[in-house]
Protein backbone atom coordinates (compact mmCIF):
# COMPACT_ATOMS: atom_id res chain seq x y z
CA UNK A 1 0.00 0.00 0.00
CA UNK A 2 3.20 2.04 0.56
CA UNK A 3 3.35 2.50 -2.89
CA UNK A 4 -0.29 3.77 -4.10
CA UNK A 5 0.45 6.38 -1.19
CA UNK A 6 3.46 7.47 -2.89
CA UNK A 7 1.61 8.49 -5.88
CA UNK A 8 -1.30 9.61 -4.60
CA UNK A 9 -2.41 13.43 -5.68
CA UNK A 10 -3.08 15.93 -2.70
CA UNK A 11 -4.87 18.88 -3.05
CA UNK A 12 -4.89 21.75 -0.28
CA UNK A 13 -6.67 25.14 -0.54
CA UNK A 14 -4.74 28.28 0.05
CA UNK A 15 -5.93 31.91 -0.50
CA UNK A 16 -3.96 35.21 0.80
CA UNK A 17 -4.90 35.86 3.99
CA UNK A 18 -6.23 33.24 5.25
CA UNK A 19 -4.67 29.70 6.90
CA UNK A 20 -4.03 26.81 3.85
CA UNK A 21 -5.78 23.99 4.80
CA UNK A 22 -4.01 20.38 5.11
CA UNK A 23 -3.68 18.14 2.19
CA UNK A 24 -6.13 16.23 0.77
CA UNK A 25 -6.84 13.01 -1.43
CA UNK A 26 -9.14 14.24 -4.35
CA UNK A 27 -11.78 11.47 -3.20
CA UNK A 28 -12.24 13.37 0.10
CA UNK A 29 -12.63 16.68 -1.43
CA UNK A 30 -15.79 16.14 -2.91
CA UNK A 31 -16.94 15.96 -7.01
CA UNK A 32 -16.58 19.31 -8.18
CA UNK A 33 -12.69 18.85 -8.65
CA UNK A 34 -13.84 16.08 -10.95
CA UNK A 35 -16.11 18.31 -12.66
CA UNK A 36 -13.83 21.85 -12.70
CA UNK A 37 -10.64 20.55 -13.24
CA UNK A 38 -10.81 19.48 -17.08
CA UNK A 39 -12.46 22.76 -18.22
CA UNK A 40 -9.99 24.80 -15.98
CA UNK A 41 -6.87 22.98 -17.81
CA UNK A 42 -9.06 23.05 -21.19
CA UNK A 43 -9.35 26.81 -20.94
CA UNK A 44 -5.94 27.62 -19.53
CA UNK A 45 -4.47 24.97 -22.24
CA UNK A 46 -6.13 26.39 -24.91
CA UNK A 47 -4.46 28.30 -28.03
CA UNK A 48 -5.16 31.38 -29.87
CA UNK A 49 -7.24 30.41 -32.78
CA UNK A 50 -8.40 26.73 -31.33
CA UNK A 51 -12.38 26.66 -30.56
CA UNK A 52 -13.59 25.10 -26.96
CA UNK A 53 -16.73 23.83 -26.61
CA UNK A 54 -18.25 23.49 -23.11
CA UNK A 55 -21.50 22.11 -21.91
CA UNK A 56 -22.56 23.31 -18.03
CA UNK A 57 -18.80 24.13 -16.58
CA UNK A 58 -20.39 25.42 -13.64
CA UNK A 59 -21.58 21.77 -12.48
CA UNK A 60 -21.16 21.13 -9.12
CA UNK A 61 -19.32 24.60 -7.96
CA UNK A 62 -20.38 27.22 -5.74
CA UNK A 63 -21.80 30.38 -7.04
CA UNK A 64 -18.65 32.19 -6.55
CA UNK A 65 -16.75 29.34 -8.30
CA UNK A 66 -19.33 29.72 -11.06
CA UNK A 67 -18.94 33.45 -11.53
CA UNK A 68 -15.02 32.80 -11.51
CA UNK A 69 -15.42 30.28 -14.06
CA UNK A 70 -17.59 32.71 -16.43
CA UNK A 71 -14.28 35.24 -15.62
CA UNK A 72 -11.54 32.62 -17.00
CA UNK A 73 -13.73 31.78 -19.96
CA UNK A 74 -13.48 35.96 -21.08
CA UNK A 75 -9.40 35.64 -20.36
CA UNK A 76 -9.53 32.47 -22.89
CA UNK A 77 -11.66 34.33 -24.89
CA UNK A 78 -9.69 37.96 -25.37
CA UNK A 79 -6.64 35.55 -25.51
CA UNK A 80 -8.02 34.48 -29.32
CA UNK A 81 -9.74 31.28 -28.22
CA UNK A 82 -13.25 31.11 -29.86
CA UNK A 83 -15.47 30.23 -26.30
CA UNK A 84 -19.05 28.22 -26.69
CA UNK A 85 -20.50 27.93 -24.02
CA UNK A 86 -24.16 26.07 -22.91
CA UNK A 87 -24.99 26.70 -19.27
CA UNK A 88 -27.65 27.25 -16.87
CA UNK A 89 -25.71 29.43 -14.77
CA UNK A 90 -26.92 32.93 -14.24
CA UNK A 91 -23.73 33.46 -12.00
CA UNK A 92 -21.36 32.21 -14.66
CA UNK A 93 -23.41 34.68 -17.26
CA UNK A 94 -22.58 37.12 -13.66
CA UNK A 95 -18.92 36.56 -14.37
CA UNK A 96 -18.84 37.52 -18.25
CA UNK A 97 -20.88 40.62 -17.69
CA UNK A 98 -18.73 41.71 -14.79
CA UNK A 99 -15.62 40.99 -16.56
CA UNK A 100 -17.21 43.28 -20.09
CA UNK A 101 -18.22 45.98 -17.42
CA UNK A 102 -14.40 46.02 -15.81
CA UNK A 103 -13.20 46.08 -19.46
CA UNK A 104 -11.51 42.96 -19.79
CA UNK A 105 -13.57 41.82 -22.60
CA UNK A 106 -15.08 43.70 -25.54
CA UNK A 107 -18.72 43.96 -25.64
CA UNK A 108 -18.80 44.03 -29.08
CA UNK A 109 -17.40 40.44 -29.25
CA UNK A 110 -19.19 38.89 -26.80
CA UNK A 111 -22.57 37.02 -28.20
CA UNK A 112 -25.10 35.56 -25.91
CA UNK A 113 -27.86 33.66 -26.86
CA UNK A 114 -31.10 32.52 -25.48
CA UNK A 115 -32.99 29.28 -26.88
CA UNK A 116 -36.80 28.92 -26.87
CA UNK A 117 -38.97 26.18 -27.94
CA UNK A 118 -42.66 26.92 -28.93
CA UNK A 119 -44.13 23.47 -30.43
CA UNK A 120 -41.70 22.06 -32.88
CA UNK A 121 -40.42 25.09 -33.62
CA UNK A 122 -36.86 26.66 -31.52
CA UNK A 123 -36.55 30.00 -31.58
CA UNK A 124 -33.22 32.03 -30.58
CA UNK A 125 -33.24 35.62 -28.96
CA UNK A 126 -29.55 37.12 -28.81
CA UNK A 127 -29.48 39.68 -27.09
CA UNK A 128 -26.60 42.40 -26.93
CA UNK A 129 -24.14 42.55 -24.10
CA UNK A 130 -23.50 46.28 -23.36
CA UNK A 131 -20.36 47.88 -22.21
CA UNK A 132 -21.58 48.25 -18.73
CA UNK A 133 -22.66 44.40 -18.68
CA UNK A 134 -26.35 45.03 -18.61
CA UNK A 135 -27.99 43.58 -21.84
CA UNK A 136 -30.62 45.03 -24.17
CA UNK A 137 -33.08 42.30 -23.77
CA UNK A 138 -33.94 40.31 -21.34
CA UNK A 139 -36.14 37.18 -22.56
CA UNK A 140 -39.05 35.97 -20.61
CA UNK A 141 -37.49 32.56 -19.03
CA UNK A 142 -33.71 34.17 -19.27
CA UNK A 143 -31.87 33.52 -16.09
CA UNK A 144 -35.42 35.28 -14.07
CA UNK A 145 -36.28 32.35 -11.84
CA UNK A 146 -34.64 34.17 -9.15
CA UNK A 147 -36.49 37.58 -9.97
CA UNK A 148 -39.81 35.71 -9.47
CA UNK A 149 -38.61 33.75 -6.68
CA UNK A 150 -38.43 36.65 -4.94
CA UNK A 151 -41.55 38.38 -5.80
CA UNK A 152 -43.30 35.36 -4.78
CA UNK A 153 -41.05 35.57 -1.37
CA UNK A 154 -41.52 39.67 -1.27
CA UNK A 155 -45.36 39.13 -1.92
CA UNK A 156 -48.05 39.11 1.10
CA UNK A 157 -48.91 35.19 2.04
CA UNK A 158 -52.75 34.65 1.17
Amino acid sequence: MREIDALAARYFFSRFGDASSVPFRATNIGSSISYALPVLTTLIGARAGEVVIIENPQAHLHPRGQTKMGELAVCAATAGVQVVIETHSDHLLDGVRLSVRRGKAASELTRIHFFTRGGAESHAVSPKLLSDGSLTDWPKGFFDERDENLLSLLSPVD
